[in-house]
């Protein structure tokens, strides 16, 4: 026994430091913390492109809007319907660290441009049971929709990773194409929009 106290004496930060890394490894709320701490030195900062330059030869147009979404209450809306406004498009789970750790910076994004009626929030859930995700937006006090997919999605908007977030403009046009984590209340993120709700 007083070997045992002898070692931990000696080896308390080593003992700490595994706990904590255990820590990281199992729970989804920890990864998300580390996550937005990250996130919060501004390595992962969103920005959205010029847009492109229009091509000239005669190309056969592709409507990335071209996919249907369903609300809580069961309603069907197809995206293409949103057009002539920014939409702010983000494909999340409630399983998915980043997802977790990126979702306090869409909800100070929703609030702050919720009220503007030339912009759109579609936070769509990927999880297997939609219980859990409305759980999780419920526990945490976050009031974005919680829409999910009605069909396919374009693989230009979506192609499998979590999180995936786009910006689309008032055309349709993807702006802003991002996989991984990112924080979106970011001064600069939110000029980036302002201007394209002038455009």
């Amino acid at each position: 026994m007083e070997n045992m106290k002898k070692w931990f004496r000696s080896n308390w930060s080593t003992v700490i430091f595994a706990i904590a890394l255990i820590i990281l490894l199992v729970s989804p709320d920890a990864k998300a913390w580390l996550m937005r701490q990250v996130a919060s030195t501004g390595l992962l900062n969103s920005k959205i492109s010029e847009p492109k330059a229009k091509n000239t030869s005669i190309v056969p147009s592709v409507s990335y809007t071209d996919f249907t979404i369903k609300d809580e209450m069961g309603t069907v809306t197809s995206v293409s319907k949103l057009k002539g406004k920014v939409v702010f498009i983000n494909f999340w789970a409630s399983w998915c660290p980043p997802c977790r750790a990126e979702f306090p910076s869409i909800q100070q994004f929703y609030e702050k441009y919720r009220s503007n009626s030339n912009m759109a929030f579609l936070t769509i859930n990927l999880d297997d049971d939609l219980a859990l995700g409305k759980s999780y937006l419920k526990e945490k006090g976050f009031t974005v929709p919680f829409l999910t997919p009605a069909g396919s999605i374009p693989k230009e908007i979506y192609g499998g990773s979590l999180p995936t977030t786009v910006v689309l403009d008032k055309n349709g046009e993807i702006r802003f194409h991002h996989t991984g984590l990112a924080d979106y209340s970011k001064a600069s993120f939110y000029d980036q929009i302002d201007q394209l709700l002038k455009e």
